[in-house]
């Protein structure tokens, strides 16, 4: 056992961030609705709250967005849980990065590389719609939190959309919300 998790379900926890990693268009917070649909209705290994909880902490703490995929493993199975979790996503996406930027970049004039880059874009939006969706839905589906957690979703994304203010103010003041009971 491993914090939880059987040493047999390290393997497939790692193969499955290995996939993950290579549908990441957008970053891995693109693949939070695989995620949570794999660690939560399928294996049962996380609660709603401690997929949002991991999300919002990681998102929260400076540094790259991906800092919440190794949150994910260790609440499954401690410290090799993060390493199969981070090791997992980061491998395959970053060697096929590698690899990819360097063919493209000398051939980044053609019409197939141009045509490709630009159709990378509506995918990557969606991607976060999707992932935006599987964050909102425990505030949605809660009578209690309904109200509230839709006001503060919809004035985060409005202020985001029409003004440089940096994420961090808007998940603290989401926070604060959050500790004084509106959401």
């Amino acid at each position: 056992m491993t914090g939880g998790l059987p040493l047999a379900d390290l393997g497939p926890l790692f193969v499955h961030f290995l996939t993950l990693s290579l549908l990441s268009i957008g970053g891995a917070m693109s693949t939070a609705p695989e995620m949570h649909r794999y660690l939560v209705a399928e294996r049962g290994w996380l609660g709603d709250a401690d997929f949002t909880t991991a999300i919002a902490l990681a998102q929260a703490a400076p540094g790259p967005n991906v800092l919440f995929v190794p949150v994910l493993g260790f609440q499954i199975a401690g410290i090799v849980g993060a390493a199969a979790a981070l090791i997992g996503i980061l491998l395959p996406s970053t060697l096929l990065s590698l690899g990819v930027s360097r063919w493209g970049s000398k051939r980044r004039d053609t019409p197939f590389v141009r045509a490709f880059t630009a159709g990378l874009a509506p995918v990557t939006v969606g991607l976060m719609f999707s992932s935006a969706w599987v964050l909102a839905l425990p505030f949605v589906r809660e009578p209690d939190h309904r109200l509230g957690g839709g006001v503060l979703i919809v004035a985060t994304a409005a202020v985001m959309l029409r003004t440089r203010i940096a994420p961090i103010w808007l998940i603290a003041i989401g926070g604060a919300a959050g500790a004084i009971g509106w959401v």
